[in-house]
């Protein structure tokens, strides 16, 4: 018998590339398809779709500065990988390769294109990403997860569709819990995350915060919080002083039940945050990270923000004050915390993955 096509899915090793690259994997294989992931030596700690028999390590590297000696070791790094990738597309014949960005993907999608394979990249972001910016305009096809990305660039929009971000089954799940906005007399649960490694910052402005809420709201107030070790034993004393009800850990695996379960996300504005938070209708006050070059955070969480479904304050704002007033405001009006959650909503697309799976499949000349 013959093999099913094969799809390869290449991903940079966090969470934000990895993550909709499972969705559309399990997408595919409900149609039958096989997948596989190109990636780089991080993701062999995933455990999520791809077992360590489905994961192929090819070697990149991320331009790390300007100075000749280090554009020269990204470009050696690379064209290593490529032609480690195109070795790869010969053995596995993949029908179409998939990029989700970040340096990773460019060996498998350049090799894919020397050996004449379809190609497509998603892009999650409302400003394109430098790997995939470098990559639009060699491969078959693009799909963004938000309107407008390319809209200033003609050569790019005939090839360009806007499927979302596909989501993983436990946003899905996630999704369907609906938003009930807490009572004036109701716990108010609070939810403070900073991307996979945490965010010091948030260590750093939210006790303080906290500490300047009324004591009402102190009574009320139920949080959850994201806390690297090196920052646990300050965060914690606050809290314990203050005699709120605290949960804090370094990470938390069932992160997107805990997005369904809480009134108020307090966040960074990666990518992948600001679709789940769209996906799930929750909101948020987001604190985009600040000094990226091409500040995609910033523009992120104008999506949500624009929308009415989020509170954007640069970091450079992000004061205890603010934060503590946020907070007060929020707690007191609970039909605009429910009117927030609506607004997210419409952000956030359910279908991604299907739509995303489509094209790939239309890319592929594969039938339905």
């Amino acid at each position: 018998m013959t093999a099913p096509p094969l799809i390869l899915l290449a991903a940079g090793g966090t969470g934000g590339h990895l993550f909709p690259a499972e969705a559309l994997g399990v997408e595919l294989m409900k149609r039958g398809l096989r997948v596989r992931l190109a990636t780089d030596s991080r993701a062999l700690r995933y455990s999520g779709l791809f077992s360590k028999d489905m994961i192929d390590v090819v070697p990149s590297e991320t331009v790390r500065g300007r100075s000749p000696q280090a554009l020269a070791r990204t470009a050696l790094m690379l064209a290593t990988g490529t032609a480690i990738a195109f070795n790869l597309m010969r053995r596995l014949k993949p029908a179409a390769v998939v990029g989700f960005g970040g340096y990773p993907t460019v060996p498998p999608l350049m090799a894919a294109r020397l050996a004449g394979i379809p190609t497509v990249i998603h892009d999650a972001n409302a400003v394109m990403g430098r790997a995939n910016r470098f990559l639009s305009k060699r491969v078959s096809a693009i799909a963004t997860s938000l309107p407008g990305v390319l809209d200033k660039e003609p050569s790019l929009v005939g090839k360009t569709t806007t499927t979302g971000t596909p989501m993983r089954p436990a946003i899905l799940t996630a999704a369907a819990v609906p938003f009930a906005a807490p009572g004036m007399d109701e716990a108010f649960r609070v939810l403070v995350v900073g991307g996979s490694q945490g965010a010091r910052v948030m260590s750093d402005i939210v006790p303080p915060a906290i500490e300047k809420l009324e004591p009402a709201l102190l009574g009320r107030l139920i949080l959850t919080q994201q806390v690297r070790d090196e920052d646990m034993a300050r965060v914690r004393a606050v809290y314990d002083r203050l005699k709120v009800k605290a949960e804090l850990a370094p990470f938390f695996s069932d992160l997107p039940a805990r997005l369904a379960s809480n009134h108020l996300i307090i966040s960074r504005s990666g990518a992948g945050t600001v679709a789940e938070l769209g996906a799930i209708g929750r909101p948020s006050i987001l604190v985009p990270l600040p000094g990226a070059i091409d500040q995609d955070q910033f523009a992120n969480a104008g999506v949500l923000a624009d929308a009415g479904g989020a509170i954007r304050i640069p970091q450079s704002d992000f004061t205890p004050e603010r934060l503590a007033s946020e907070l007060s405001a929020l707690a007191s009006e609970p039909a605009r915390l429910a009117t927030m959650a609506s607004a997210a909503r419409t952000v956030g697309r359910l279908d991604a993955a299907e739509r995303l799976a489509d094209m790939v499949m239309k890319v592929a000349r594969l039938s339905a």
